[in-house]
């Protein structure tokens, strides 16, 4: 038996590499800073300050998530600088239907090894999409955990906070019977259903979408609408907002409906696209299994009294979005129903 002193590094951690990764990723943090930011990257804790005066009653409201197994078509096909986008775009997506305006973001990587190169390109791809939705990136943690990973893999997970005030905070209660539904197109699958996805890829082989390989196509990230819908609800009252993730446009609607409301889509306004038609087409899928696994092309959904409808259509597209009337809002039971 070897007496020979033991560190870290013997057991499989690098703090060495931990610190030049710290290092690495200092200015694309730096990228992300608002001036709410009280500190930068390194200590015990995101120090953040609301801005004395934008608020009388702020309401925090706060999001975490993954990105599903979209993290493991990422490792296989060795991209690793949008899965970031991915995670940023989960999460305040979500605060940002509460009627939130996403503030900060923290992140959570986990492997067995520390790969410098794959760990600052998954943190440029975070960076990038905190940009994007206009939120600094406060902090993080990076677990190196040896043998709880097998090589080459690593999970993410990520938080975010928003800040709204409370008498402009959007829960459904105003919806009402006649309200127009509008749709924000989505860039494909965005993180959900890919457990599914990848059963079709396997089906599928070597199949392309639109002369692109299809497992590449099908990683491209989640859409952010949060600068979008931001200026949208400054200028339109908006009544509803959801965000069409897992449970696909059937189970994700019904979330913010309130009393004895359906809502009425109507499947010829849009097309779901190239990606869902392969996914469709490749794996069988019927279409109610569609609807309640994908987005279908139907990223967001926002819901406006009909006199506001038009406006609404016309600022989201002036602020880079495809949008369109989706449907209507009817009397019901907190149904979906398609016409």
């Amino acid at each position: 038996m070897s007496n020979k002193p033991l560190t870290y590094k013997d057991a499989g951690v690098d703090i060495d590499a931990g610190n030049e990764l710290v290092e690495r990723i200092k200015p694309l943090v730096k990228r992300t800073s608002r001036p709410e930011v009280l500190a930068g990257i390194g200590g015990f804790g995101g120090l953040f300050a609301l801005p004395p005066g934008k608020y009388k009653e702020p309401v925090l409201v706060s999001g975490t998530d993954g990105v599903g197994t979209k993290l493991m078509l990422a490792q296989h096909l060795g991209v690793h600088n949008t899965i970031g986008i991915d995670l940023v775009a989960m999460c305040v997506n979500d605060v940002l239907v509460q009627g939130a305006e996403p503030q900060f973001f923290l992140d959570y990587f986990a492997c067995g090894k520390l790969d410098n190169d794959v760990a600052s390109d998954v943190i440029a791809g975070i960076a990038e999409g905190c940009i994007q939705a206009g939120a600094a990136l406060v902090g993080g943690e990076t677990a190196e955990m040896p043998d709880m990973y097998a090589p080459g893999e690593y999970d993410l997970a990520g938080f975010t906070v928003g800040a709204v005030e409370r008498s402009e905070m959007i829960d459904g209660s105003a919806i009402c019977a006649g309200d127009v539904v509008i749709g924000i197109a989505s860039s494909g699958p965005h993180s959900n259903g890919y457990s599914l996805i990848r059963k079709v890829l396997d089906r599928a082989g070597d199949a392309q979408i639109d002369g692109i390989p299809a497992a590449e196509r099908l990683l491209a990230p989640t859409r952010i609408y949060v600068k979008s819908v931001l200026a949208l609800m400054e200028q339109v009252k908006v009544n509803g907002l959801a965000h069409i993730t897992g449970g696909g446009i059937t189970e994700n609607i019904p979330r913010v409906l309130h009393g004895e409301l359906n809502v009425a889509i109507d499947t010829t306004s849009w097309a779901q696209g190239a990606v869902f038609d392969f996914l469709q087409q490749h794996g069988n899928i019927e279409t109610a299994e569609m609807r309640r696994t994908f987005n279908c092309g139907v990223g967001m959904v926002v819901i406006v009294n009909p006199a506001h409808a038009l406006e609404a259509i016309d600022i989201l597209n002036a602020n880079g979005e495809h949008a369109w009337q989706l449907g209507t809002v009817i009397p019901g039971n907190q149904e979906v129903q398609y016409v």
